[in-house]
Formats: structure tokens, C-alpha cells, sequence
């Protein structure tokens, strides 16, 4: 037998199978995705690696081949279903092997497991008591202390005993000894889902809801494994809708991941899952402790779990039988990985439940634009929710000109409309959310009399300012001096828009001294479980006002929430990227819905400079239809996904001038080997910051209407890369559709 094994070296030559043969003792307990030491190099050093197949046949000089040295027991198995879809990672998103498996691979290594003990009595009532009488004549006092708790209650907790009745190990193994009792061990998990199974409501479903279940109901009954975008308003029960079709799933004896985009999201969402499924529901997040983390991997594998909920790293739990994958929020850009590969959890999720026969769901009141783009051309089976569940309306939206406010003299950033709706509120003691919009925040400069704002000629996006005085764009590195006055109406009042959530906090606060305000972001969320506080808080009403950045306005449910001020809605419209329309659309729409959700109705205020822009002007008349056609015609025009597909290719090194020559040749070869596919190539261009610690930095775009033709370029690229030593002092990342 020989194993095809990948090596855990993460360098793109060594990024190839290698064969070993398998010892005879090994044989019947060795299967592809478990973790192994072989010897490696000419000084045969041990170094783990990944068994991807095993075979009968060898492809090498079998007298080279070596062998196996032993199956690592600190490993953690990964199934072949997850090696295929590592596999399919790595072609399609770059970057090596080893980086793949590492990415499906959700933990790292085994934790010692957690074991609980009990005591035991073995002897009847009678026998016990005539030993107690033994012990107390023999003034053995801890033993007969024992002896009279076990005749109390037959079976006692280890730890209750030991602590509570401070009975020694010795006294314990004695009575063992004696056969008086017996000591018990069971494995228990660590459960990071700290909460009581409550009775549930029974639930009456919209017709809408009721619509979209019944269609699952019935594909999934037929066979049939779709891809489904549910596209429902704020508050019209998508969550419901996602625990009907995971209890369909579930009672086939199946399993569901159910991805989030933020920690923040996970306590209110958990809960009303475990009120629904109780300790089948398990997480997995970044602030779990390693042993949790492996303890939640174990319960699944052992099919102990029915659903698991998290961010984008749930999406590789290792279930035996995978029904479902539901991705909430889908049009988060959280869901796109920051690290190689760079891979997106939408299309990664649709290949993983290709390759477990398992449907994918997904859900958003502002779909991506891709989602909605392939829903519309039929590859997505698409369920509108126009009605919000209880059948509340919409909030009101006002939106206020913050030109007009500065030529009135209000110079404050409430305007005199916010300021006068949140006294309102905190006289009739309703609750008030303050969203500063500073999602990708980068320096843009506007004009506060007009508005204007200073873009590319080029490639439609806002210049970024640089701290050496010029404005530059981060797609085709056009740049310019910073100007001083408004090139529309020469107004002097041309800069940056600086704010944050503190500053926020003390406007409030000096403002309505009576009012208690919460905030947050990343300052006040930094520590375990602290998300959970401040949104529990705020959500038993020990506060009035809640300040904060994206974290607060995502899928939260707070029914004595009436108004939401949003306060600087620019801050988003005007960064450096194409998708500033849609992120700014996706944002206020999302904030919006958080106002009105309980009996009392809602209302809004949208502060901006740009009140006429589409995506603000959709946003406040919650219109997603006519945001989409508008924005599609722009993309289409300017060849940006998803109308067509873009590659970033990004290069790094400490020598500038080497980084020049490298990007130069890169370009030269893409030119040629894109063939006929009609590739564009752009830049190179900064990235949006030039150099950090010391490493120079630069971007490479390939645009082409064909992913393939994309994924084909990347793979002659990878190619000419390894052949040219040129290289090896550059480190080159791919990503497609970049976030």
C-alpha cells in the first residue's frame, strides 16, 4: 500500500503530492485525512503531513520510496470530502495546498479530554449501614462521612465530594479497594452555549413564510438540492423560515451550519436556536478557547450536534451527514477571507454542499449583487418577503441635507431634526440607536457647502488622501495634489470627515445629561463576552441610547428601539471602491430596519452631504429593486463585477525598485498569455498604502468577463512564477472579486 501525502511546508515548490509506502502494521487503520509523520529530505528529518489518497501502485523508483514513520495520535482527522473541497480552494482561489487544508481544517491539534467522574455504592442498604457502624467504631470519620453521604444519594459527583465533603483521593480509592463503591468516568464536552431549553411559543407564519417553507419542503422531499436566495425586508422572519427548513433537515437525521457574519450577531441568534433545538446547537467562533473549539469539532463529527452557528469558519464543520448551509446577511463582505486562499464563503458553501448532496440557503433584505445577478439569470431559485412578520410597517426615513444644516449655522454633527426626535423619545422613555457609519473608512475629501466630491477620472471611485500631501486612486494609481478649495463652487470648507463613536458618546451625553448611553466597537467589545453584555443590557433597557459603529445595526431585534440616527451615511458612499454604492445601500437599509421592529412605530434619520445620490435616496425609500437596476447599468458600463470578473493580483517586497521591474514582467507576461479571452490588465497601483514595515506594496488587476479564463491566467501566472528565480524575493497573493 502507498499513501499520497502532502507535505505541511507551506512553499509552492514543495507544494506537490509525495509517495510513501504504508507499513504493514498501518494498513487497516490508515484512510485519507489523517495527519502523519514521514521522514523528509536528505537528512530524513520527521515533519507531518496530510494522507489525500491511498493507492496499490507507486508512481516512483520504488527503492527511493520511503516509508510512513506512525499516524500522528495529536492530529485531527479531516475527511475526504474536505480534502476535495481544499483541492477545488486551491485551484480556484490560489495560494498552495497546504494553505487549503489549513483552512478546512477548523482546529489544529487535539486537546486532552474532559472526563467526569461519579461515585458509585455498590452495597445494599443493610451492608451499607453495618458499614457506617464499622467506620464510626474504627473512628475512621472521613470514610463514614462518605459512607452516610452514598446511603443518602447512591450516586455522588467526584468533584461534590472531594470539595464539598473534603474526602481525600486516598479515602476514595480505599472504599474502592474495599468494593464499597465504584468509580465512574464519562467524556464530557465543553459546551460554549450556556443556556436552559425554554417551552416553545407555537408560531403562526405569514403566507410568505409559509410559501417559501412549503417550496423547500417539497424540493427537498423530491431529491432536489438547490441554491435558494430569500430576499425579505427587515423584520419580515427570515430566521424563522432558516429553523422550519433546518427542522426538515434535522428530522431526516441530517445536520445544518447556519454561518453568521460577526460575534456580535451570535448570542441573540444562538438563543433563539437552542429555544428551538436545545443542546443539539453548538458554536464555533474566534473566542472560544482551543479546548472548546476541538470539543464542538468532536461533537459533530460524533453526529451529537445538529446545527452549528458561526462565522466563516463553521462553514468546515466536520459533519457525518451535512443536509443544509444556511448563510445569513449573505451580502456581508466578513463572508470574503482576508487570508490565502482567498476564498468566498458563498460560492465555497454552494461547492461543499455540491460535494455532500446538502441544499445552501441563502438570506439577506439587501442581497450582494452577485447573489441577486445570478438569481435573476436562474441559477439561484429566488423567494421574495416583501411583509414584515407582524405586519408593522416600515419606518419613516427623513433625510436631512447637511449642507443646508452648516448654512444655518448648526454646526453640531446632530442635526436639529435628530436632536429633536431623540428628546421626543427620551421623554416617552423609548429606546434610541446612534449608528456612526465608518465601515472602510479611508480619507476622502468633500465639499460641506455642495457636497462635491473629488474622484478619479478614470475608474469612478473617490481619490484617497495620502499623508505626502496627494490624492491617489487605489485602482489605476492616478493621482493628484490635494486641493484647498471646492473645483465645483470654490468654497473654502473642502476636507476630511473626521468622527468617531467617543466623540459621539460625549455630544450625546452633554446634550441630554439625563440620558444613559451605551457604546460600541471595537474599543468596548475587545474582551471575551462583551458583545453579549452591552446587547443584553441595552436589551433588558438599562440604557437609553446605543452609539456604535456596523456591529449595532446588523439582525438585532430591540422592540422599544423607535429611532435610529445615522450619522455620517457618506463616510461609506464616497471610499476608494467600486462597491461604495452598494455597501452604503446594504448599511442604511440595514440601520433603518432596527427602528420600529416591537407595537410602537419607527422612525429614521439619514444625515448626509449627498441627499440626491441613488443609493441614499433607495435607501430611504427602502427600494432594493431600483438601488440594483441603477447600480447593475454602472457596473455593466464599467466592467465591474458582477456583470464581469476581476482579479487582483498583489505583489509585496523590501526592494522597491526589484518590486517595480517584478510587476513590470508580470504585466508584459499577462498581456501575452491571456490569449483571446479579452483580459484587461490595469495598474500596477498602490493598494491604498504603499509600504508597511518596511515592504513595498503593489496591486495588478485582470479583468475578463469568463471566471475561467480568470482561473486560467492565475494558473500560467503560478507556473511562470516558479520557473523565474526572479521571483523568489516577492511574495504574489491572488484574489478574485476582491472585498
Amino acid at each position: 500500500m502507498f499513501a499520497d501525502v502532502i507535505i505541511d511546508i507551506q512553499h509552492e515548490k514543495l507544494d506537490k503530492i509525495f509517495q510513501y509506502r504504508v507499513p504493514k502494521a498501518l494498513e487497516k487503520e490508515l484512510e485519507p485525512g489523517m495527519e502523519v509523520l514521514v521522514p523528509f529530505g536528505k537528512g530524513n528529518r520527521q515533519i507531518k503531513g496530510y494522507v489525500t489518497g491511498l493507492s496499490e501502485t507507486c508512481d516512483y523508483d520504488l527503492s527511493k520510496v520511503k516509508e510512513i514513520v506512525e499516524i500522528s495520535r495529536t492530529g485531527v482527522e479531516i475527511e475526504a470530502k474536505l480534502i476535495a473541497l481544499a483541492a477545488w480552494m486551491k485551484e480556484n482561489y490560489g495560494g498552495t495546498m497546504i494553505q487549503a487544508l489549513k483552512t478546512v481544517l477548523p482546529i489544529k491539534q487535539k486537546e486532552n479530554a474532559r472526563v467526569k467522574k461519579r461515585l458509585r455504592l455498590l452495597l445494599d442498604k443493610g451492608t451499607g449501614e453495618k458499614q457506617l457502624h464499622y467506620y464510626l467504631e474504627k473512628h475512621q470519620k472521613a470514610r463514614a462521612r462518605l459512607m452516610a453521604a452514598l446511603l443518602d444519594d447512591p450516586v455522588l459527583e467526584y468533584e461534590l465530594v472531594t470539595r464539598k465533603l473534603n474526602i481525600t483521593a486516598a479515602v476514595i480509592r480505599a472504599l474502592e479497594e474495599q468494593r464499597v463503591l465504584a468509580v465512574e468516568s464519562e467524556q464530557v464536552y465543553r459546551n460554549p452555549v450556556k443556556a436552559a431549553k425554554e417551552q416553545e411559543k407555537d408560531i403562526v407564519y405569514t403566507e410568505e413564510q409559509t410559501q417559501v417553507i412549503d417550496c423547500f419542503r417539497k424540493d427537498y422531499a423530491a431529491g432536489e438540492r438547490k441554491t435558494y436566495l430569500i430576499h425579505g425586508v427587515t423584520g419580515s422572519g427570515k430566521t424563522e423560515v432558516y429553523m422550519e427548513m433546518i427542522r426538515t433537515v434535522v428530522d431526516m437525521g441530517k445536520q445544518a451550519v447556519v454561518l453568521i457574519p460577526e460575534i456580535a450577531l451570535t448570542y441573540q441568534t444562538v438563543m433563539r436556536f437552542y429555544r428551538r433545538f436545545g443542546d443539539g446547537v453548538s458554536i464555533m467562533n474566534s473566542r472560544l478557547s482551543a479546548g472548546e473549539r476541538y470539543d464542538q469539532m468532536m461533537r459533530a463529527r460524533a453526529g451529537k450536534v445538529d446545527v452549528m452557528i458561526g462565522p466563516r469558519s463553521a462553514l468546515f464543520t466536520p459533519f457525518p451527514d451535512l443536509g443544509l448551509i444556511v448563510i445569513d446577511e449573505e451580502h456581508e463582505p466578513t463572508y470574503k477571507s482576508e487570508q490565502t486562499p482567498r476564498y468566498h464563503v458563498r460560492e465555497t458553501a454552494i461547492k461543499r454542499a455540491l460535494l455532500e448532496g446538502a441544499g445552501v440557503v441563502l438570506g439577506s433584505a439587501t442581497p450582494s449583487m452577485e447573489a441577486m445577478y445570478r438569481a435573476r439569470r436562474g441559477e439561484y431559485t429566488l423567494f421574495e418577503m416583501k411583509n414584515r412578520s407582524r405586519m408593522q410597517d416600515l419606518a419613516d426615513v427623513y433625510t436631512v441635507d447637511l449642507r443646508e444644516e452648516l448654512k444655518s449655522g448648526n454646526r453640531s454633527i446632530l442635526s436639529r431634526k435628530l436632536a429633536e426626535l431623540m428628546r421626543e423619545r427620551l421623554d416617552k422613555k423609548e429606546q434610541i440607536m446612534l449608528f456612526l457609519n465608518r465601515r472602510g473608512y479611508s480619507g476622502f475629501i468633500s465639499c460641506r457647502e455642495c457636497g462635491h466630491v473629488i474622484k478619479c477620472p478614470h475608474c469612478s471611485v473617490s481619490l484617497s488622501v495620502h499623508r505626502d500631501g496627494r490624492m491617489r486612486c487605489h485602482y489605476c494609481g492616478y493621482s493628484m495634489p490635494r486641493v484647498t478649495a471646492c473645483p465645483e463652487c470654490g468654497s473654502p470648507h473642502i476636507g476630511e470627515f473626521r468622527a468617531g463613536t467617543q466623540q459621539i458618546e460625549d455630544i450625546v451625553k452633554t446634550e441630554f445629561p439625563r440620558a444613559r448611553v451605551l457604546r460600541m466597537d471595537m474599543d468596548t467589545t475587545r474582551q471575551k463576552d462583551a458583545h453579549e453584555k452591552i446587547l443584553s443590557a441595552f436589551a433588558n433597557e438599562e440604557a437609553d441610547v446605543l452609539v456604535g459603529t456596523q456591529m449595532i445595526v446588523k439582525g438585532h431585534d430591540f422592540p422599544n428601539v423607535t429611532l435610529v440616527g445615522i450619522l455620517a451615511a457618506d463616510m461609506s458612499l464616497y471610499t476608494a471602491d467600486y462597491r461604495s454604492g452598494e455597501r452604503t445601500f446594504q448599511l442604511l437599509t440595514q440601520a433603518a430596519g432596527r427602528a420600529g421592529r416591537g407595537e410602537r412605530h419607527g422612525e429614521v434619520v439619514i444625515q448626509t452631504y449627498s441627499p440626491e445620490h441613488y443609493a441614499i435616496v433607495t435607501a430611504a425609500a427602502q427600494d432594493y429593486e431600483a438601488f440594483y437596476e441603477e447600480e447593475i447599468r454602472y457596473r455593466e458600463l464599467m466592467g465591474y463585477p458582477p456583470a464581469e470578473n476581476l482579479l487582483a493580483i498583489f505583489v509585496s517586497c523590501e526592494d522597491e525598485a526589484l518590486l517595480e521591474k517584478g510587476c513590470h514582467y508580470l504585466k508584459e507576461y499577462i498581456l501575452r498569455a491571456r490569449g483571446q479571452t479579452g483580459a484587461e490588465v490595469i495598474g500596477p497601483a498602490s493598494p491604498g498604502i504603499d509600504k508597511i514595515k518596511d515592504v513595498y506594496r503593489r496591486v495588478l488587476y485582470v479583468k475578463a468577463e469568463n471566471y475561467g479564463a480568470l482561473v486560467g491566467i492565475k494558473d500560467r501566472v503560478e507556473k511562470y512564477i516558479e520557473i523565474n528565480s526572479g521571483f523568489d524575493k516577492m511574495r504574489i497573493q491572488f484574489d478574485f472579486n476582491p472585498m
